[in-house]
């Protein structure tokens, strides 16, 4: 029997608890060390080190999870690759395009493999929709909507210093709803057009809104046209007064097909066809696993991030969100939007930006 492929978790609080958990339970996968300044609250039994060179030189990982604030990925990333180390990178990569190119450069010169952390690019749902629609069950694709409501309090924007930051201490974060919470809806919303790593949309317009008193956006919309001519538009708001999970709408000339990519869930809308199926998902790190071991493909390689990074790109270049009326809850600490949550469900029902609609918050 082989050894177990060893892991280093880099950012052990927020999402990397789920990392760990997910370490966890994988039995052929060994966590040999924790990277981060503020200690684990429990001993898992395995050093723990403030900066990510001495865990590497004492552990000597076959894979490091990179599970840190945006801004600092690069960096890390890539010195674990130069220490011989397989990358598992959190999603989104990079707070530029730039940098993106820049780190998957570099990478490309250590022979190490590096999967980003789209999650929902391993779910089987997405194969489900994506043959769907080669096998014409919606006949001609027109548009691709993606839509989400959540609510984040304020302890969301104040558990980090980068929290709701476009910069940090003059650097690129990027950390508004397109761009983090609702990433997998884009990287969804473009897998489904297969959009490659070096195509230009012919049209990509952003638009950015907030409630909260925040740098980056809570409430937010972009619409492109991709190269083949596919209108897709995702429209978002961490200021729900409703909450909706996050969705695609793929429209057919003959029909739609809604794709809960967080519940791994397809229905099939036509005329005659009403099919709703539920499916697995495969695990990234466990894929990552198994392409060291045995060369299976990467399910989510960097050319398969860059369509998002481009989308991040323009995000970034944007102007500063505007600033819309709200309702505020002071026992929460939370802001709602007033009918945002209707808003962003007709933007995926009729590709429309959100300053197209008659919404009283935007007059």
């Amino acid at each position: 029997m082989s050894a177990a492929t060893t892991v280093v978790l880099a950012g052990v609080h927020g999402h990397g608890q789920w990392h760990l958990r997910n370490v966890e339970r994988m039995p052929d996968v060994e966590l040999v060390g924790i990277c981060d300044p503020r200690p684990p609250e429990v001993d898992l039994g395995v050093p723990v080190e403030p900066e990510l060179p001495a865990l590497l030189e004492k552990t000597r990982p076959d894979v490091t999870i990179v599970c840190t604030p945006i801004h600092t990925h690069s960096a890390l990333a890539l010195t674990a690759a130069r220490a011989g180390s397989h990358v598992l990178l959190e999603k989104p990569p990079m707070p530029t395009l730039a940098e993106f190119d820049e780190l998957v450069a570099s990478l490309a010169t250590t022979d190490r493999a590096c999967q980003i952390g789209f999650q929902s690019l391993g779910s089987h749902a997405l194969s489900r929709a994506r043959a769907l629609l080669a096998d014409g069950a919606i006949g001609e694709l027109r548009g691709v909507g993606a839509a989400g409501a959540w609510q984040r309090d304020a302890g969301y924007y104040g558990r980090a210093r980068w929290a709701g930051r476009r910069t940090l201490d003059g650097v690129a974060v990027v950390d508004g709803a397109l761009t983090n919470p609702f990433a997998h809806a884009i990287a969804n919303a473009l897998a489904i057009d297969g959009v490659s790593a070096d195509e230009v949309p012919r049209e990509l317009s952003v638009e950015l809104y907030r409630a909260n008193p925040i740098e980056a956006d809570d409430t937010s919309c972009l619409r492109l046209v991709t190269a083949r001519g596919t209108p897709i538009t995702v429209a978002v708001t961490l200021c729900a007064d409703r909450e909706v999970e996050p969705y695609l709408v793929i429209h057919g000339s003959r029909g739609r097909i809604v794709l809960e990519y967080r519940e791994n869930r397809v229905r099939l809308e036509t005329p005659d066809r009403v099919e709703i199926t539920e499916h697995a998902t495969t695990d990234l790190l466990a894929n990552l696993v198994a392409h060291t071991r045995r060369g299976e493909p990467l399910l989510v390689p960097p050319e398969a991030a860059r369509p998002f990074m481009r989308i991040l790109e323009a995000v970034r270049l944007a102007p500063d969100p505007r600033e819309v009326p709200c309702s505020y809850d002071s026992s929460r600490g939370l802001r709602v939007i007033p009918g945002v949550s209707e808003a962003v469900v007709w933007s995926g029902d009729s590709l429309t930006l959100l300053s197209e609609m008659d919404v009283p918050w935007l007059k």
